[in-house]
């Protein structure tokens, strides 16, 4: 496993966890985080504030199905439960793709699909 695909792998057990320091302390000063459809975050203030967006509760239960490293691009997919406040629980399927600069991470494109 390459250095790129830990980091993507400690970022995602920061967020199965909730631990805002292990999942900032991946990302650059700068970061984006484009959920598509959605949102998009610019710096680690906004991505911090988004760690634990107040629709939902407690921290979401993440498989990861399969990493591709393709440089300075990690792909990772996989599938996820999480609990939104006022709809309860929910699956979904994801496909991130992380850009990396200087060892960590630059850019997230979130990919999120609701599962039945």
């Amino acid at each position: 496993m390459s250095t790129a695909e830990q980091t993507v792998h400690r970022y995602i057990d920061g967020f199965r966890a909730s631990d805002h320091a292990a999942i900032l302390a991946c990302l650059t000063e700068d970061v984006v985080w484009r959920i598509h459809g959605t949102r998009t975050t610019h710096g680690k203030a906004e991505f911090d504030d988004e760690i634990e967006n107040p629709a939902f509760e407690g921290s979401p239960q993440l498989t990861v199905e399969r990493t591709i490293d393709a440089g300075e691009v990690v792909v990772a997919t996989g599938t996820g439960i999480g609990r939104h406040r006022e709809a309860g629980a929910f699956r979904f399927a994801f496909n991130d793709l992380f850009t990396f600069r200087d060892g960590l991470i630059a850019e997230i494109d979130s990919y999120v699909v609701a599962l039945s």
